[in-house]
């Protein structure tokens, strides 16, 4: 019998059963449609912060307090007041950081903001006008403040699209008042609407000069974090290990391993987000995958069901001259049309799922969050889908072929 008929009789018996082939190939479905999704989503997710970090400048380098983290138990190490003014005074020293050439200090927090009778709670930046050049984004009315503002501890603030909504609904907002932590300040700048870039949602953010959010909101004598640019591109290696040179002086420490601060670099940023995403996607689609073992044995024992169900059908075929041979491929390729169906399905659904999630990001939550089809997930999944037919369609299939042809007329 040749392979064209086999298929063709295969096609047949399944359509006999159609609720229960669809029933059956429901697994697969679901395992190869989570497999699409988890990937696709990971895929969108790690581009997405790959591209907040790349628009920060490859030029910016973090200085993170605590040890980094290496693990679960490290979170509570990055928790410290380790940056203090010493720190930035040695740092801003020519002889000691030579190709530094602009530092912020960051302090960040949230307290409640208050105008009138309403209240918003916002998330407070004390920086220096240095943020509006490194996020690109600056004031679409007002001003920003200015290196006296940072000095003379100004009562200035520069509020998000989404603070003066709730807050001013469609009043005027510029040069009013809010109050932050019971202090007074004036509103000296509003930025546009711009929604998540490099981790910081603009619109719920008020920006104030650090020294303010220091003294008045926080209370604080440290920094949250510095950010700090090199003069150049090909100066930032030397700018790390100039500031790990910097802080170890001041911090008193002879022993690298001792350090209670690390320095992040974009590049290095990008690679551990990377890896990171890599091996989180990967484990979200080892567990999906775990569906389609589950779909595999359900295909499994419908198989030894239908074998059972046509053990007169297969009698008569023998009798008729079909081989144990031509019984075996009819049963397997049965297994795998079922399997294969269903990873053509998953495919489908999990990209059509995928792309209706990245539209919803994108639109109602101002992500730039791109739609990717993981066309490798897709083919690996219909590879795996079509193996899983033949691997859980190899019994019922022999045992299809071994039945004598005698026996097989005689049942009931």
């Amino acid at each position: 019998m040749i392979l064209k008929y086999s298929f063709k009789t295969a096609a047949t018996g399944l359509k006999t059963h159609m609720s229960r082939s669809l029933l059956t190939i429901l697994g697969i479905v679901i395992g190869i449609a989570a497999i699409i999704i988890v990937v696709s989503l990971g895929q969108g997710a790690q581009d997405l912060i790959l591209g907040q970090i790349q628009s920060i400048g490859s030029k910016t380098i973090a200085v993170v307090p605590g040890r980094q983290p290496k693990g679960p138990t490290d979170i509570a190490a990055m928790l410290t007041n380790s940056l203090k003014e010493k720190d930035t005074t040695a740092l801003l020293n020519k002889n000691n950081v030579p190709h530094l050439a602009k530092l912020m200090p960051v302090v960040f927090g949230s307290t409640a903001a208050v105008y009138g009778s309403n209240t918003y709670r916002p998330m407070i930046f004390g920086v220096t006008d240095y943020f509006a050049e490194i996020y690109n984004s600056y004031p679409d009315e007002g001003r920003i403040f200015g290196e006296d503002n940072v000095k003379s501890y100004a009562s200035v603030v520069i509020i998000g699209s989404k603070i003066k909504d709730e807050l001013f609904s469609n009043d005027e907002a510029l040069n009013r008042k809010i109050k932050l932590n019971g202090r007074n300040f004036t509103v000296i700048g509003i930025l546009p609407k711009k929604g998540q870039s490099s981790f910081v949602n603009f619109d719920e953010a008020a920006i104030v000069p650090y020294t303010t959010a220091q003294q008045y909101i926080f209370g604080i004598k440290y920094y949250n974090r510095l950010v700090i640019e090199a003069d150049s591109e090909a100066n930032v290696a030397q700018t790390v290990e100039d500031i790990k040179t910097t802080l170890r002086n001041s911090h008193n420490i002879t022993d690298p391993s001792k350090d209670d601060f690390f320095v992040e670099t974009q590049e290095s940023a990008m690679q551990m987000v990377s890896t990171i995403m890599n091996v989180l996607t990967l484990f979200l689609a080892a567990i999906a995958a775990i569906s389609l073992v589950v779909g595999g044995v359900g295909i499994m024992n419908i198989m030894l069901v239908s074998v059972t169900e046509r053990t007169r059908e297969i009698g008569l075929r023998k009798a008729v001259g079909a081989t144990g041979r031509d019984i075996l491929t009819q049963f397997l390729l049965e297994a795998t049309i079922l399997t294969a169906t269903g990873g053509i399905v998953g495919i489908l659904l999990g990209a059509s799922f995928s792309f209706l999630i990245a539209f919803m990001l994108s639109k109602f939550y101002a992500l730039a969050w791109i739609f990717v089809f993981p066309v490798q997930a897709a083919l690996l999944g219909l590879g795996v889908a079509a193996g899983v037919g033949l691997v859980f369609g190899i019994y019922p299939a022999w045992r299809a072929s071994q039945l004598s042809p005698t026996e097989a007329l005689r049942y009931e």
